[in-house]
């Protein structure tokens, strides 16, 4: 019996056009262009403005491009799940808004968050959906807002973030062509070092912890960034061994946008040259959930068919995790 696989048939994508570069930046906290590029690689970075706007239109927008290029109706689409660290609201799930705005009825949705592996972790589900034979046509989203939850008084962290939203088409194939293999991980101990304070059920919401400035991104550089080199670059060498798999055979590492340095230290380790390494970091900062979809539909025209592509993500949570993909199209 020939195995059902998922493939990615499309990609979407929704920037804002507010762009916010270091040079501005640079006004509102003590910080320099030169200081931001050379620790994290960031020359400028996508805002959503506008009263009561929120990731669901960035996911709304990303699902339209999306639609419109592979000549899908919205009516055909069966589910979608959109991964997120910035709902538009605790509930109900900004997957629901999204298929809402987008015209979406004949679908069930729902949000899945795993910090910056989000897309990650929500392709290698919704692969299962389709691998199962259960669905046909099934969206992924990646959408963040991530200036909701960034401290722009805090140096370390504000440089860093971007708003974006990117999605992809999954649908069934019979070639050996889409999702090969996947390798996801999680230690739930690394959220000391990367974690919103208040705003859950443990720290509820209040005047104090408004006044306490613990509703944004809290971040501790170091071990963050010494855990996203080791455990990003582990995990791809990992899934490139047991399928045996060598630089050569690789056309492009997909690695998630934190920061210059990891992206760069992943690549090396994996033996690839720079030219194999997708990078938009530069244009639009970490988009969490959203980079990879964006590098995506960034190099998509350099894309064949056939390619092998690695994709590796590290986000809060821990989490972690890499998956193999062949393209299955080309541009």
């Amino acid at each position: 019996m020939t195995k059902i696989r998922a493939a990615i048939t499309g990609v979407g994508v929704c920037l804002p056009e507010y762009i916010l570069n270091n040079e501005e930046l640079s006004k509102m906290v003590d910080t320099t262009d030169e200081w931001i590029m050379t620790r994290i690689g960031i020359k400028e970075r996508r805002i959503l403005k506008g009263e009561g706007k929120g990731s669901s239109d960035l996911g709304a927008g990303a699902v339209l491009d999306l639609l419109k290029k592979t000549n899908t109706l919205a009516e055909d689409i069966e589910l979608l799940i959109c991964a997120t660290v910035t709902p538009d609201m605790q509930f109900p799930a900004t997957a629901n808004i999204i298929c809402d705005k987008a015209g979406i009825k004949n679908a069930f949705s729902y949000d899945l968050n795993a910090g910056c592996s989000g897309f990650l972790f929500a392709l290698a589900t919704a692969t299962k959906f389709v691998e199962s034979g259960s669905y046909k046509k099934v969206i992924v989203v990646g959408a963040e807002k991530m200036s909701s939850i960034v401290d722009y008084t805090d140096r370390a962290t504000c440089p860093i973030f971007g708003d974006g939203s990117g999605a992809v088409l999954l649908e069934p194939v019979e070639e050996e062509i889409g999702i090969m293999d996947m390798i996801l991980r999680a230690d739930g101990a690394g959220r000391v070092h990367l974690h919103q304070k208040a705003g859950g059920s443990v720290k509820p919401s209040s005047h104090a912890t408004v006044d306490a400035r613990e509703h944004f991104i809290y971040q501790e550089g170091q071990p963050v960034f010494k855990a996203a080199v080791s455990n990003m670059a582990d995990t791809a060498v990992e899934l490139m061994e047991r399928n045996n798999l060598t630089a050569d055979d690789i056309a492009y590492l997909v690695p998630h946008q934190a920061n210059m340095r990891i992206i760069d230290a992943t690549g090396k380790r994996m033996n690839l040259p720079n030219e194999k390494v997708m990078v938009n970091i530069q244009k639009y900062g970490n988009t969490t959930a959203a980079t990879l979809p964006l590098l995506l539909w960034d190099y998509e025209k350099k894309l064949k068919k056939g390619d092998n592509l690695i994709l590796a993500t590290f986000g809060a949570g821990f989490t972690w995790g890499a998956i193999w993909l062949k393209w299955a199209y080309n541009s």
